[in-house]
């Protein structure tokens, strides 16, 4: 958390008020973040003019000229459009100034995300080239997870959440999607057929642009880049709702652990 609905809500918030602005100050109060940010980050920016910004995956991809900023929200970040003379928060770290008043501000307070440079090839940045597909794109479907789940005994659910079979797949949204499927997210992935994973691909797809429309699920830090919470939590249908009755057949919700994750399913409907 957040994921990649609470990424691109960011993204489509952030936007109007950065692209094609000129940055005019850029201020850092704390450089002690996942990857430290650079003692020259601020010498760099300063009148660098933001391209078109985009998102892979769970990263929100910053162009500045010869240089891109790669930005990772980590457990608790989040980036938000504050103006000038707008007092920092406790944990905010990170501002970028553009010309006309607007500032891009990251909010962090366990400090698990970062920003970054990448020079060169965006695509060929470590962090990105062995990424797996975009989930909303034409490169993801059933037939996929199919092909790269035969022989696995790993349980479909961390097989989905696999940054290289599918990118941006967390654990709130594996879990909702594994339940429209009908799937127990227990079972091994090499276990289950080619119409199951059609199911669970257009799950995946109907689960995260439902969650982008609501703008994404706020359980406890995160807000979009104008400060407003994500509304898909109203929806969930088994995430954080063990031991709660299932909206579809009112059996008990049950959690479990897999891949250290806690998950919650429904043992009538899912199996």
């Amino acid at each position: 958390m957040p994921e990649l609905p609470e990424v691109e809500t960011t993204r489509r918030g952030v936007a109007p008020y950065l692209e094609g602005g000129e940055i005019r100050e850029v201020i850092v109060r704390e450089r002690r973040l996942r990857t430290p940010v650079p003692v020259d980050f601020e010498d760099h920016l300063i009148g660098r003019r933001i391209g078109e910004l985009r998102r892979r995956a769970k990263y929100l991809i910053v162009p500045t000229g010869e240089r891109t900023l790669l930005w990772h929200l980590g457990m608790s970040g989040s980036l938000r459009i504050a103006r000038v003379g707008d007092p920092p928060k406790k944990h905010d770290h990170v501002d970028l100034v553009v010309d006309d008043g607007a500032i891009l501000r990251y909010h962090d307070p366990r400090r698990f995300g970062f920003v970054d440079w990448l020079a060169g090839d965006v695509a060929s940045d470590p962090r990105l080239a062995r990424l797996g597909p975009e989930p909303l794109s034409p490169d993801f479907d059933g037939e996929r997870l199919y092909r790269l789940s035969r022989g696995r005994r790993l349980a479909v659910k961390p097989f989905l959440m696999d940054n290289a079979v599918v990118v941006g797949v967390g654990n709130i949204y594996a879990a909702e999607a594994l339940f429209l499927a009908g799937i127990d997210p227990r079972r091994a992935a090499g276990r289950i057929g080619r119409e199951r994973y059609d199911r669970l691909a257009e799950a995946v797809r109907e689960v995260l642009a439902a969650a982008i429309s609501q703008g994404g699920t706020t359980l406890r830090d995160f807000v979009s880049g104008v400060g407003e919470p994500g509304y898909f939590s109203q929806r969930l249908n088994v995430y954080g709702r063990a031991g709660e009755p299932c909206r579809r057949c009112g059996g008990e919700l049950r959690q479990i652990t897999l891949g250290q994750r806690a998950s919650v399913f429904c043992p009538r409907c899912q199996t």
